[in-house]
């Protein structure tokens, strides 16, 4: 993790998420990208209700050039190494329909909630 800021208030940390388009995407047939963007899905909603992911979605990256994020996701486990090791176990990143990057966030401590993580833990 690169230096911590020195602010005069307590920071949080989360593992961030980015999903970017993968090198072999573009070549796979279209009815393996639909089945593995169904089992990436899947493979997320169960890292959810294991209480790893705190919140997932798209962005609207495939406008930007040249290296378009699609998702964006925010863990708090403590580890990018643990997060970036179940994110390589997702079956489309597996394939090279996504490729994934996670790097740490820190934000103004009890800035963000996530509701929905907590109604599910």
């Amino acid at each position: 993790m690169a230096a911590v800021p020195q602010v005069d208030f307590a920071l949080d940390t989360y593992e961030c998420i980015v999903l970017y388009p993968g090198a072999a995407g573009r070549a796979l047939p279209a009815e393996t990208v639909q089945r593995l963007q169904s089992e990436h899905a899947e493979h997320m909603q169960a890292l959810q209700r294991r209480g790893i992911l705190l919140v997932a979605g798209s962005v609207d990256g495939p406008a930007r050039n040249p290296e378009p994020p699609i998702g964006f996701g925010l863990s708090r486990t403590g580890s990018v190494d643990d997060v970036r090791s179940v994110m390589e176990a997702d079956p489309a990143v597996q394939a090279g329909l996504y490729r994934v990057d996670v790097m740490t966030f820190l934000c103004p401590a009890g800035s963000l909630e996530f509701p929905l993580a907590k109604t599910q833990s």
